[in-house]
């Protein structure tokens, strides 16, 4: 893609009404456009690392049964109403021209139920995991930390349903895994633990989050390094400040983002709704239903709080928007004809490339290829031209080496 054919046009200066770094990067470089507080736009640049977050998210989904699906974000207030969720405040609620009152959508467990209901009838139709990648809308009281807490959202939301308690608790683990693999492939794996949570109103179990440390983190996490284990505030004073696997008490605090939940329902929506099947002995029973949550768009915005340095964004090869960006220094003929050349060669492998073909300077397009944070970058001038040579640049330790042009193409 050519650089001087996209929605692009950077700031001079990081925002100054952002406090949090992935806001004004992100804003800088041209990923997003703020609307209001809370709301952004995803421009070309933002687009294409949310759609490869979404591919590593879906694959792995689908490795453990995933069905997507797709429910709607207008929601009917008789749902909410008989779950006794219709007060919640995070709801935005609409009235529409007939009178009909609508909640857009900030979790589905109200709509995918029913859809369950009209497939499960017997243990045979058991287990069942639903998922869709949607837009969500919570009223914030304060939307804050750039793309990290929002009132309008992407998010990964799947729901499982369950014969018995043991299906459900390998299925579990299962998922567990597969957001483990979700982070590995992200580029974040080393810097992303699980850590124990509190299962909520209507559990008992323990559920777990998954939590990305970084100085920018609004969580605080208390880590047991030989359980490599975390814990949040509220189960960390359940077991007396002590590690509820080892029982250590030498425990490290450390801030975090957390960027994914996975938790269990036990029978509480689908006895809301009458979601029964018939098990094997002819009894009608209420299914088990297990909910996992990752933050598409709040992952973007902690990669980059975990992933920067001092001249812009470092993006992990999985999720870069480009694997390569090309910069063509000056205008000479030389230099586009070997850009050009360089470019479809790249391409032509299925490579994704971007090509600085704009009529800027030097330090401008430098400046913006570090902004920018495509992995590989590939600088192109008459001097090394002269040589056969190219500059070849790795944006995570900021090296800079010189190849031949026949290493690359």
């Amino acid at each position: 893609m050519l650089l001087s054919k996209i929605l692009y046009k950077t700031q001079k200066n990081l925002p100054t009404d952002e406090i949090s770094l992935n806001a004004k990067l992100l804003l800088q470089a041209c990923f997003v456009k703020k609307e209001i507080a809370g709301v952004f736009s995803y421009l070309s640049l933002g687009l294409r690392v949310i759609s490869k977050i979404e591919k590593i998210v879906r694959e792995e989904m689908n490795a453990v049964g995933g069905q997507e699906i797709l429910m709607p974000g207008l929601t009917p207030k008789q749902n909410w109403l008989d779950t006794g969720r219709w007060g919640m405040d995070v709801l935005f609620k609409t009235t529409g021209v007939t009178g009909s009152e609508y909640a857009l959508g900030a979790t589905h467990e109200e709509m995918v139920t029913p859809i369950a209901k009209q497939f499960i009838n017997s243990y045979k139709d058991l287990p069942l995991s639903l998922y869709q990648i949607q837009t969500k809308f919570r009223n914030e009281e304060r939307a804050k930390s750039g793309i990290l807490r929002c009132r309008e959202f992407k998010m990964k939301d799947m729901y499982s349903f369950h014969e018995t308690e043991e299906d459900f608790e390998i299925y579990y683990e299962q998922v567990k895994q597969a957001y483990i693999n979700v982070y590995n492939r992200l580029g974040i794996g080393d810097n992303t633990i699980v850590a124990v949570a509190d299962g909520g109103a209507f559990t008992k179990k323990l559920s777990h989050e998954f939590q990305t440390f970084t100085d920018a983190g609004e969580d605080l996490i208390y880590v047991c390094e030989k359980c490599n284990l975390g814990m949040n505030k509220e189960v960390i004073e359940k077991f007396d400040y002590s590690c509820n696997v080892c029982g250590n008490k030498d425990l490290k605090t450390r801030k975090a983002i957390e960027v994914g939940n996975i938790f269990s329902l036990e029978t509480k929506y689908s006895e809301a709704f009458d979601l029964t099947f018939q098990d094997k002995t002819g009894n009608k029973k209420n299914p088990i239903m297990g909910c996992y949550g990752i933050g598409i768009t709040r992952i973007m915005g902690a990669i980059v709080e975990v992933s920067h340095d001092e001249n812009g964004i470092i993006w992990p090869e999985s999720i870069a928007p480009f694997v390569y960006h090309i910069v063509a220094l000056g205008n000479s003929e030389n230099v586009s004809n070997k850009s050009k050349e360089i470019y479809n060669s790249l391409t032509s492998k299925g490579f994704d490339v971007l090509l600085d073909d704009r009529d800027e300077s030097a330090g401008t397009k430098l400046k913006d290829a570090d902004l920018i944070g495509c992995p590989n970058i590939i600088i192109i001038g008459d001097r090394n031209l002269a040589e056969n040579k190219i500059e070849f640049k790795t944006r995570k330790d900021n090296k800079t080496e010189l190849k031949d042009i026949s290493e690359i193409i």
